[in-house]
């Protein structure tokens, strides 16, 4: 008998995939802290350091919605395996930039393409989730988004201490470790991964006109009932989570004098706060209550939190500050992309999540440029205020429009058909 893909997130076919995420983002959280200093030691100014994380956001940004809409045509398990793919050689260009750019003159030049690359095929976990909806109900969907965040948060625990380590031996074997993580995950999901896209589910979508990819997709998503108001609420509170991220390490050495090693601690502190509300908490509350009112409580809760980071005096009420904003941000991200694929057809989940993808990119080629002008000009305190602001104002936008509707429970009026214009 034909075993049937499991419901539950805990189920077999599930367990791969978490398994996927978590060495993925082990291979990313390697090199991520240790990118600025590698891009120094070829002469990067901080301009530099600022453009090449700006250009991987940027590459994303055009390549996560590309890879959700090949993975909706052709399925999930085939672009899983060549965004990994890319990822790898993005990591082995990187490792080595010092004898690459001795040939083609800059080495800084190879560092930006091999982000560039690593972000054009980065929207494996946008892959990942769209999986993730093909095999579960909506009843089960928040959960299951929820470990895979919590597979994307132990893999940003363990990937940076390792990489320090590594780097001790140079800065370039880090990047080569990646690289062979990647690798790993690429043989793992050949074996082990079974397809979640039915045969039928794929002819029925192959026999759809389907739009061109570019702007224009954007645009019609955010025209279209429910799906718009949740880009626009991702797009508002991703600009403001990324501020906070982006100076968190400056604002802590600036205001509290914390070091280096101090500031990993404190960062390691929210990513294990991350991982228990993603794989605990949330399931509890999904059961509880709808989306809507998960986004509109998790809004009001980061907003909170910003505004008291930006005035905490001390370490001690720091870490009280950053658990409220943990869990909210933690909530917020999962349950966004939930209610985003319970507002579409199941075959525009995939295209849809690497709009999402791309959507929250975008926050990040323009939002570390606010806050360090910010944190520069007008103190310490500037970003979490702003940040804070600018949630303020987005709660009642968002009250309005999800509060209405139940966003757990089925509604398909909503989309009543895919046009054209559908994404």
């Amino acid at each position: 008998m034909k075993r049937a893909a499991p419901e539950s997130p805990v189920g077999a076919t599930l367990a791969p995939l978490f398994l996927t995420v978590f060495i993925d983002l082990l291979g990313f959280g390697l090199i991520l802290p240790l990118l600025p200093f590698f891009a120094g030691s070829f002469g990067a100014s901080p301009l530099d350091i600022g453009l090449i994380t700006a250009s991987y956001a940027a590459a994303q940004f055009v390549g996560a919605p590309i890879l959700g809409r090949l993975s909706d045509r052709y399925g999930r398990r085939p672009v899983l395996m060549l965004s990994v793919l890319g990822t790898s050689l993005g990591f082995v260009l990187l490792g080595l930039a010092e004898p690459l750019g001795a040939v083609v003159g800059s080495s800084l030049a190879v560092i930006y393409a091999s982000r560039v690359l690593a972000g054009l095929t980065g929207g494996n976990i946008t892959v990942a989730q769209a999986y993730i909806a093909d095999v579960t109900d909506e009843k089960g969907r928040t959960r299951a988004l929820g470990m895979i965040g919590a597979a994307f948060g132990l893999g940003f625990i363990f990937g940076p201490a390792i990489g320090g380590f590594l780097s001790t031996y140079g800065f370039a074997v880090p990047a080569f470790a990646a690289a062979a993580l990647a690798a790993v995950n690429f043989c793992l999901i050949a074996i082990r991964l079974p397809e979640s896209l039915t045969p039928e589910r794929r002819a029925a979508l192959l026999g759809r006109a389907r739009p061109a990819l570019g702007l224009g997709s954007l645009t019609s998503a955010l025209s279209r009932p429910m799906v718009g108001p949740l880009l626009q609420i991702r797009f508002v509170f991703g600009f403001a989570f990324v501020i906070f991220q982006t100076v968190f390490a400056l604002y802590a050495q600036y205001r509290l004098g914390l070091d280096a090693r101090s500031t990993s601690f404190v960062l390691s502190y929210v990513g294990v706060l991350s991982v228990v509300t993603q794989a605990v908490i949330i399931g509890r509350l999904a059961t509880r209550f709808a989306d809507g009112t998960l986004i509109v409580g998790s809004i009001i809760l980061m907003c909170l939190g910003l505004l008291a980071w930006a005035l905490v005096p001390t370490l001690p009420l720091l870490l009280v500050v950053l658990a409220p904003m943990s869990i909210s941000g933690g909530i917020l991200n999962t349950v966004l992309n939930s209610a985003l694929t319970k507002t579409v057809r199941p075959e525009e989940v995939g295209g849809m999540l690497g709009i999402g993808a791309a959507v929250e990119s975008l926050t990040r080629v323009a939002a570390p440029a606010v806050g360090g002008i910010l944190l520069q000009e007008l103190g310490t305190a500037a970003p979490g205020l702003f940040a804070g602001v600018l949630l303020a104002l987005l709660i009642p936008y968002a009250w309005r429009q999800l509060s209405p509707l139940p966003i757990g429970l089925p509604r398909p009026a909503i989309v009543p058909e895919v046009s054209e214009q559908t994404v």
